[in-house]
């Protein structure tokens, strides 16, 4: 497994709008893999390779990977040079204290912790240990003076966890493996589908998508361009395979192989489809296990809903701890994702 490339995604900074040093990583991957490359006006960068038998009905196949991690906006800077910030992206509050971050700005990126206000353990009361602060309540202090913040940070730069890719035994632990997995997905796939020698019938696009973590945005707009007959959106989903989590709630187990992804908030999984390739991974050993996301939403809704709509499905590997800087995936499940999408493009028709 390339467990260096997903390193190297994982760590580099991109938040919602400001993806470009993650596209600018998969342009420097991809060369020969694609038959044309275009950046959008929104930034996704949308990769098609063309049908290898030369048919006329060849079905376009579309991948959806999206680029962005949850992370912060600079929204104010106060008198005494702390950064007060605005989020894009969901968080919980709890995973937030004293965190190390990285203040991405046009004259290089500063290293900074975030803590929330207040006061310190030694002279908080019991009451103040009990409170869970509101992301509005959280500041990021970079150590510098306040004359040199003002004259290096502005409101709109954008702020990241800053924690390293860890590889635990047979897991991958770090931040943005939401969802730089499925980007990860999208290259790897292509790779394998290579190696095979297989001459796929369908045209493929693989989307890296901007903004999915606000809504879904650069999946609609690239959508709505290519038009696919069948979208597949890459993404992690839970793994609550852990203790304090009942069963029933489970979605993923570690170690069963990806998801077929049935539903989450934003759409519900084509059924063909999704029996099409469970058919495929039962014939070639490829472990999987379906899933359905009570909340949440990715980019296959928007391939599902674009201009006259398509068949779409979701293939997600199964992630512990998500939206947090100790992310969790098993190396066994992302192989097998990578292997059924490769072994269902080189077959893919309408």
């Amino acid at each position: 497994m390339n467990v260096d490339l997903l390193a190297r995604l994982c760590e580099t900074p991109g938040v919602p709008g400001r993806e470009e040093r993650v596209r600018a990583l998969i342009e420097s991957e991809i060369g020969g893999l694609f038959d044309s490359v275009e950046t959008d006006a929104m930034g996704s960068l949308i990769c098609t390779r063309n049908s290898r038998t030369g048919s006329d009905d060849a079905a376009t196949v579309m991948m959806l990977c999206h680029m962005d991690e949850i992370g912060f906006y600079v929204s104010h800077i106060d008198e005494n040079g702390f950064l007060w910030i605005n989020n894009v992206g969901g968080f919980d509050t709890r995973n937030l204290f004293s965190r190390r971050v990285l203040v991405c700005t046009e004259s290089g990126d500063i290293p900074a912790v975030m803590n929330p206000g207040g006061k310190p353990v030694h002279i908080a009361s019991p009451e103040d240990r009990k409170k869970v602060p509101e992301i509005a309540e959280f500041f990021v202090d970079t150590g510098m003076p306040k004359e040199e913040v003002k004259k290096k940070v502005q409101i709109g730069d954008y702020i990241v966890m800053d924690e390293p890719f860890k590889q635990m035994g047979e897991k991958l632990v770090s931040k943005a493996l939401d969802n730089r997995v499925a980007c990860w997905l999208g290259i790897e796939s292509i790779r394998q589908l290579d190696k095979a020698g297989a001459k796929h019938d369908a045209n493929i696009v693989v989307s890296f998508t901007v903004q999915e973590e606000v809504g879904l945005r650069g999946a609609k707009t690239s959508s709505f361009a290519v038009r696919p007959d069948i979208g597949i959106g890459l993404d992690v989903t839970l793994a609550c395979d852990t203790p304090g989590v009942p069963k029933q709630e489970t979605c993923t187990v570690h170690g069963e192989g990806f998801a077929l992804h049935i539903k989450d908030s934003s759409f519900i999984s084509d059924y063909a489809l999704t029996n099409e390739f469970q058919k495929i991974a039962e014939g070639k050993n490829i472990k999987f296990q379906r899933s359905i996301l009570s909340g949440g939403g990715q980019d296959g809704a928007a391939a599902q809903q674009a201009a006259a709509g398509a068949r779409a499905i979701g293939i997600t590997v199964g992630t512990r701890y998500i939206h947090t800087v100790t992310e969790m995936c098993d190396k066994g499940d992302l192989e097998a994702a990578r292997n059924i999408l490769a072994e269902y493009l080189a077959q893919a028709k309408k």
